[in-house]
């Protein structure tokens, strides 16, 4: 802490200014130490021990990615022998697990299928449930807070418990086709979405709305013109997580689709296993090689949002 000197003019009787005097101000000035404020380089011993469980613990995630992709290069004499040991000479077999497995299962076309479910299921959950949640959070009645715990209590039912159920549901609502699983997907995905953007909106100051009221929006306008772009990081972490869920999802479509003529990627992989037990397991690791690669770029270029996005529906209003 620092004192503050001024100066302060001296005036005598007929109002004139005379000599400047100084005085010491009371008002105290706190100045940071540079230690305090520099950022931290050099690890201490006390952390050690935890960058050693997180290093242990990352290399047991990857462990299981690296040892699929090292064994869908292998023929499947080498790859049954010695599923651990690294390709060579004799057991690389280069992309012809890759083009075999792609030809059996009809890779492009489940590709293609599995691509219109994610996309058109991941676009209609992030627009309906950022309007119910904004419907939630601006409509201060009973039946918007019924609502609300009813999307809340949706995500502790088990979907073991619903799925018979469901599939005849779905049954009788012709829901049993590419379109009809966006919407099944829609009602299974709206209970953390609605969740994460509700706690996003309290935050969003009332006044932005009313401001563009006042200039001519109606409801509708005002959401998808002022509201929805707010809600970018949120809508970004829903829409991640959404897409991981249905790309790699097999039983939902598995008891909805008709498997004879529509697969997804999931569906199409588990028919490689044949009959009385057989596994075609150097076709079946190159195809989830290609099946995990696409969900992981995305989740790569949007990965910055995800803690962004659950942090300002967890803390706001």
């Amino acid at each position: 802490m620092a004192e503050i000197q001024t100066q302060v003019p001296v005036v005598d009787e007929n109002g004139t200014k005379g000599q400047f005097t100084p005085r010491r101000d009371t008002k105290k000035v706190i100045i940071a130490d540079e230690k305090d404020t520099a950022p931290k380089t050099k690890m201490e011993s006390k952390d050690i021990p935890f960058f050693i469980l997180l290093i242990a613990l990352a290399c047991l995630f990857i462990a299981p990615i690296l040892l699929v992709l090292m064994n869908s290069f292998k023929g499947k004499l080498f790859l049954s022998n010695a599923p651990f040991a690294f390709p060579n000479s004799e057991s690389f077999v280069g992309f012809d697990n890759y083009t075999e497995g792609a030809g059996k299962i009809g890779f492009f076309s489940a590709f293609l299928t599995s691509l219109f479910i994610t996309v058109f299921s991941v676009a209609l959950i992030i627009v309906c449930t950022s309007m119910c949640a904004w419907f939630i959070v601006r409509v201060k009645k009973w039946y918007s807070q019924l609502l609300y715990l009813l999307c809340a209590f949706s995500m502790i039912v088990p979907f073991q418990m619903v799925m018979y159920p469901m599939t005849q549901v779905a049954s009788n609502f012709k829901l049993n086709n590419m379109v009809g699983i966006v919407f099944v997907y829609l009602g299974f995905g709206a209970g953390l979405a609605v969740f994460m953007f509700v706690g996003f909106i309290k935050g969003v100051p009332l006044e932005i709305e009313e401001a563009a009221m006042i200039d001519g929006c109606g409801p509708v306008r005002t959401f998808f013109l002022v509201v929805f772009p707010i809600l970018k990081p949120t809508a970004i972490t829903v829409a991640i997580l959404n897409a991981m869920w249905i790309w790699n999802d097999y039983l939902l479509p598995y008891l909805l689709l008709n498997t004879s003529e529509t697969r997804t990627l999931p569906m199409a992989i588990q028919y490689l296993r044949g009959g009385y037990g057989s596994i075609d397991m150097a076709n079946m690791m190159a195809m989830i090689v290609l099946s995990i690669i696409p969900i992981v770029i995305f989740y790569l270029v949007c990965q910055k949002y995800i803690i962004k996005g659950i942090v300002a529906g967890a803390v706001k209003g």
